[in-house]
């Protein structure tokens, strides 16, 4: 476990760091960092603080530290003594009202700035416009004893990319300013991008250690290929390569006894609809009337685990932690709302815990099932999809065989399940872990800048 030191600043113009002497123990150090800002100073052991490292109001102002005496970690590389990181945390959308300078996500990131103390890091948000390229700082959002503060600080250590959805992912203006603060400053970049979901299939198919958790899925091209997959299956779903959160998913059951084919969606009004049609032209000319077909994906079907008449998935988050390692920080049960076609929320789903819905035995069966897929998964997605992970959210199902299958893997995902009462030990863990990954990348950028980079 690596240890944190308070930073407490002092009220004096001397080039001076009182540094705990345990780091100083035959070592030349000369300058002390603070995201991209560097300055020379004399380093002196402190005479009776081993938990602290101490620096003038002037080293304060030269490295444009914010004053918020709190504790952070500590490098060394060479001769300059780091402290941080600084966690640059990138988004869109910020509203010109003081209290809620992220919109409607201010509660979010007010939580999850909330655990720098703990985690040893100092976060902030921020986005384009906050960009000063000539001096080489940015105007950031801090989140300090509950209130918002706008800071001048360094180019950070890190950046968490948390951009809301795929329309700002794409944004030419926002990646132009990505691949700046990558190519050019050297900052790992960590979650970027939103996964498509035939990629990550196609992915995670080449690799034989999670091949058997993936249902058959296929890019829609005909009505021929849906045919085969019904009559192999019994039901499947058609869904956006590039949906979330449940929008636009649509099962198709085919019935053999009568040959008739129905189709669960739920409509524009939010209405969840169960139609019968003579053949699958129909259903497609009226359900899909006006649909862009070629960006949809057909998936098999699977036949879940029920409860109470309902089927039921699970929800699985996984993150990495601050020496790169992964760890299942969340598991929960979602129940479909009655005649809905997914178990979301705002379809009629309800977030349960799993010992609510499953006995004692099948609980820790399902949970041991769930974690090592979800392991296995995160390991694959980590080697095979480009950039860096730190934290994957998985809707997984367990087949009435006990058989575990993964249906959507999210770079950047929902947190709904966490606002269930028995579940806020996840949702301060999942937030912890997600700062705790920056330690890790600037620790391993100062080690192996290379692994990072290439």
């Amino acid at each position: 476990m690596r240890k944190h030191y308070l930073i407490e600043v002092v009220q004096n113009d001397q080039l001076v760091v009182f540094c705990p002497s345990a780091i100083l123990q035959d070592k030349v150090i000369q300058r002390i960092s603070f995201g991209s800002k560097s300055i020379d100073v004399d380093f002196i052991p402190h005479p009776d603080k081993n938990d602290r490292l101490v620096i003038s109001r002037e080293i304060q102002k030269a490295l444009q530290f914010p004053n918020f005496n709190i504790p952070l970690h500590i490098f060394l590389e060479h001769q300059n003594l780091i402290i941080g990181p600084l966690v640059g945390i990138f988004t869109s959308g910020f509203s010109a009202l003081p209290l809620q300078p992220i919109g409607e996500r201010t509660l979010f990131f007010s939580k999850l700035l909330s655990v720098s103390k703990v985690v040893g890091a100092l976060p902030f948000i921020f986005g384009c416009p906050h960009i000063d390229w000539e001096q080489g700082t940015i105007k950031g959002y801090f989140f300090h004893e509950q209130t918002w503060q706008t800071l001048e600080v360094p180019f950070p250590n890190v950046i968490y990319d948390r951009l809301p959805n795929r329309r700002s992912e794409n944004n030419p203006k926002l990646i132009k300013v990505k691949d700046r603060l990558q190519k050019e400053y050297l900052i790992p970049w960590y979650n970027p991008g939103f996964f498509n979901k035939l990629d990550i299939y196609e992915r995670l198919l080449q690799d034989s250690t999670v091949s058997n958790f993936l249902p058959e899925t296929c890019p829609f091209t005909s009505f021929s290929v849906i045919e085969m997959m019904l009559t192999k299956h019994g039901h499947v779903y058609i869904k956006p390569k590039n949906g979330s959160s449940g929008f636009g998913v649509h099962q198709i059951i085919y019935d053999k006894l009568t040959n008739n084919y129905f189709c669960r969606y739920q409509d524009d009004s939010g209405l969840n609809r169960l139609r019968k049609f003579p053949s699958l032209e129909r259903l497609f000319d009226s359900v899909f009337l006006n649909q862009s077909l070629e960006q949809m994906v057909v998936q098999q079907g699977i036949y879940l685990l029920r409860n109470e008449a309902r089927a039921v998935d699970f929800r699985i988050h996984t993150n990495k932690d601050d020496s790169g390692n992964w760890h299942v920080s969340a598991i929960a049960a979602k129940m479909a709302g009655h005649g809905s076609v997914t178990t979301h929320t705002r379809n009629g789903g309800e977030i349960k815990t799993i010992d609510e819905i499953f006995s004692k035995e099948e609980c820790e069966l399902f949970t041991k099932k769930l974690s090592t897929a979800a392991l296995l998964l995160s390991d694959s997605l980590d080697r095979f999809v480009v950039g860096i992970i730190g934290e994957i959210g998985f809707d997984l199902g367990i087949d009435r065989n006990g058989v575990v299958w993964l249906f959507e893997a999210n770079s950047k995902p929902g947190r709904s399940i966490l606002s269930h009462p028995a579940l806020q030990e996840f949702d301060l863990l999942t937030r912890k872990l997600s700062l705790s990954f920056a330690v890790f990348l600037m620790e391993q950028s100062l080690l192996h800048p290379e692994e990072l980079f290439i």
